[in-house]
């Protein structure tokens, strides 16, 4: 298929609610993962990092995430359906705004049900950073970001900085 421009931080597309897949197998929605797959191994390859995006982020208001990570492929019209209480924090970053990076807290585990690029459902009880990844991308398709996730103000840092500052005194910020 194609790759697609990333929809950058101040678009209004990345605040837009998905509308659920109606037909997984349809001809728009396989072309839709397969741009989905072509940008992430594009991106990765240009920026160096990239585990997974949404669908907003090239533009398509459809509940579907692509992930290059412990899932490999589409995961479609996705819904957490559990959340541990235990939480943890970590520097998060977005195709979206990649000179960004923002501290969040996470939880550490969740129950993930989704439909694959099949149609067939299917349910992941992920942890770490899976479970990580899965939250970052499912707020996507809500219209969330990592920057509304940040602990604080202080919490967002221009990755320039956080390579000079925060990866040896990470509470110096």
């Amino acid at each position: 298929m194609a790759t697609r421009e990333i929809i950058l931080l101040g678009n209004p597309i990345l605040r837009e609610q998905c509308s659920k897949v109606k037909d997984v197998r349809s001809d728009e929605i396989q072309a839709t993962i397969a741009d989905l797959r072509d940008t992430l191994h594009d991106f990765r390859l240009r920026k160096g990092f990239g585990r997974g995006i949404a669908a907003p982020q090239i533009g398509t208001t459809r509940q579907i995430i692509y992930l290059d990570f412990e899932i490999q492929g589409p995961v479609v019209n996705p819904v957490i359906t559990g959340r541990s209480r235990k939480k943890f924090r970590l520097w998060d970053d977005c195709f979206s705004f990649p000179d960004i990076l923002v501290e969040v807290e996470r939880n550490y585990s969740i129950v993930v049900s989704y439909q694959d690029e099949n149609g067939k459902r299917k349910k992941v009880e992920a942890e770490g950073a899976l479970s990580e990844l899965l939250q970052h991308e499912i707020d996507h398709l809500n219209g969330i970001l990592a920057i509304d996730r940040a602990i604080d103000s202080r919490h967002i840092v221009l990755r320039s900085e956080y390579d000079k500052l925060v990866r040896n005194e990470p509470r110096r910020l």
